[in-house]
């Protein structure tokens, strides 16, 4: 063998032992996102699920599932386009979470209730038919102490409501920056520049009825709930820019007064991604170590 035969292959072979010497990367998950019928709504819902890196090869093995619920003007989409995929990634990387479902389904403006009107029953979608649907699309482990729900703005409201509505349902909640008000705003069909709010509010009726308001608000919800055994945390920018740190800080008052237990943050920043994004692995962790798998 000549000398330049012999330097390519040596040059082979400190290559492979060099590669091998390196730490593997863990295989990632990977995102679906498609949509099902709903009856009681009577249309196409879309949603994004996000499988665990292990969720292709070990076909027999069943996981966690966390629902995590969007915010207004945002969709099913919202943790694929944000960034959020890249820091789910991160954590599973550097095992800061455990192997779990995340799911996000389209709500558009419905704060994830039974619209005033009754036409929109987005609550009864969600409980009745997309809870069953997706865990029997996906190898989900069966029953709430491994069903968690979360979400962000809107979508914390969403969370909140439904985890203290629904408590047999879900072992863990997380919501950040929810949309925690202590009164309805004043919204009148008079004033032109109101008429966006009052599209927003639309499920809370046109106008917005402040009975049914009080009605569906976690707060109120959480004075009276059934709500052992539900691991709870939230948290709020001190600089919110819609001012739901007084509602946040108003639930912590709430459910504190019942001993009940649960975890509270407010940290500086304002209603934004860069907040949602600091402060997103926090809320996965919790639901990891609520679901039993770490970190401790």
């Amino acid at each position: 063998m000549n000398s330049r035969r012999w330097a390519a292959l040596t040059a082979t072979l400190v290559l492979i032992c060099l590669a091998s010497a390196l730490p593997a990367h863990a295989a990632l998950g990977r995102i679906e996102c498609r949509s099902m019928h709903s009856q009681i709504l009577g249309r196409a819902v879309r949603y994004c699920a996000i499988l665990p890196p292990s969720y292709d090869a070990a076909k027999t093995r069943r996981y966690p599932v966390l629902y995590f619920l969007h915010g207004l003007g945002e969709n099913e989409e919202m943790l694929v386009s944000s960034g959020g995929w890249n820091l789910i990634e991160d954590l599973w990387e550097q095992h800061k979470i455990g192997e779990f479902l995340i799911v996000t389904p389209d709500a558009d403006t419905s704060f994830y209730i039974n619209s005033r009107n009754g036409h929109d029953r987005y609550e009864d979608f969600f409980i009745r038919e997309f809870l069953p649907f997706i865990e029997r699309t996906y190898r989900t482990r069966p029953g709430r102490h491994y069903r968690g729900i979360g979400g962000i703005s809107m979508g914390g409201y969403g969370a909140l409501h439904l985890a203290f509505r629904h408590p047999e349902l879900f072992a863990s909640v997380t919501a950040s920056s929810a949309a925690l008000l202590g009164n309805l705003p004043n919204v009148k069909f008079s004033n032109p520049r109101q008429s966006r709010l009052l599209r927003l509010l639309a499920a809370f009726g046109t106008p917005p009825d402040p009975a049914f308001w009080r009605r569906n608000d976690p707060i109120t919800l959480a004075r009276t709930a059934h709500l052992a055994g539900l691991k709870i945390y939230f948290d709020c920018g001190e600089q919110d820019d819609y001012g739901f740190e007084k509602g946040a800080q108003t639930l912590n008052n709430v459910l504190a007064s019942r001993g009940i237990p649960h975890e509270f943050h407010l940290y500086p920043g304002g209603h934004n991604w860069r907040y949602f994004a600091a402060h997103l692995p926090a809320a996965l962790e919790f639901h990891s170590r609520a679901f039993g798998l770490g970190p401790p």
